[in-house]
């Protein structure tokens, strides 16, 4: 599968973030920019599963000819299915090599709970919301994001399996990979909050800068309400 030089990485997670992002992008109505959808399966026998594909929902921008942006939704899988499924999906990717490798632009919405830090900076952590982090190999566009968002500390650990599934198969494949952490406040028993709110618009438009794109925020609905397995996490011991 051919992809545009920028790669949106979504998961179609249990909270609906990931198909929220992924409906809100639209081209910019002043722009040429002209949507194409797509969807693909991967088989996933050569890891022993043959009874489960790969389920990935693609939308590519385009400008005329020339693919500008693509965002992949990937379906919800649980450990060990979701490093498999990723591994497919960042291997079609890669391609031929290093020469036509895409950068992967991958944002989370991460709960408070699950992001540990020691603030040694003098930036208070607690006032800031939205996040960037590069791994993996570094190109032109991983630059330009690192001066828009606030890098975390080193001290920042991640408690969410397919973010560390991600970081730990990028660095693998050296391949450029942006990651946009929002932080979202403790409560996840209740629908999504004013700040909860701002924090997506934040990320979508940070996605938006990327192209000629415009970010819907005011479409989104989405639910914040805590998965039981959210709190389990029991193959987090296999991506360190």
């Amino acid at each position: 599968m051919k992809v545009a030089p920028k790669v949106i990485l979504l998961f179609r997670d249990p909270t609906g973030f990931g198909i929220a992002i992924f409906e809100a992008l639209q081209p910019n109505p002043k722009s040429n920019l002209q949507k194409r959808q797509e969807s693909l399966d991967l088989s996933l026998q050569r890891y022993g599963i043959k009874d489960q594909k790969v389920t990935v929902e693609v939308v590519h921008f385009l400008n005329g000819a020339n693919l500008e942006v693509s965002l992949l939704l990937l379906e919800n899988y649980e450990p060990p299915t979701l490093a498999c499924a990723l591994n497919e999906v960042l291997a079609l990717l890669v391609g031929d090599g290093l020469s036509n490798m895409p950068t992967i632009i991958a944002p989370f919405v991460v709960a408070a709970s699950k992001l540990k830090m020691e603030n040694r900076t003098s930036v208070s952590v607690d006032n800031i919301s939205v996040y960037g982090l590069q791994v993996g190999a570094s190109s032109d566009l991983t630059k330009a994001l690192c001066t828009n968002l606030q890098i975390p500390p080193p001290s920042l650990q991640l408690f969410n399996e397919q973010l560390a599934c991600l970081l730990q198969l990028v660095q693998v494949l050296k391949m450029p990979t942006f990651v946009i952490i929002g932080k979202k406040g403790q409560n996840l028993h209740r629908k999504t909050s004013e700040e909860e709110h701002e924090v997506i618009h934040e990320i979508g438009q940070h996605l938006a800068s990327l192209s000629s794109l415009s970010f819907s925020g005011e479409k989104i609905a989405w639910d914040a309400t805590k998965s039981s397995k959210e709190t389990q996490e029991p193959w987090r011991a296999l991506y360190g």
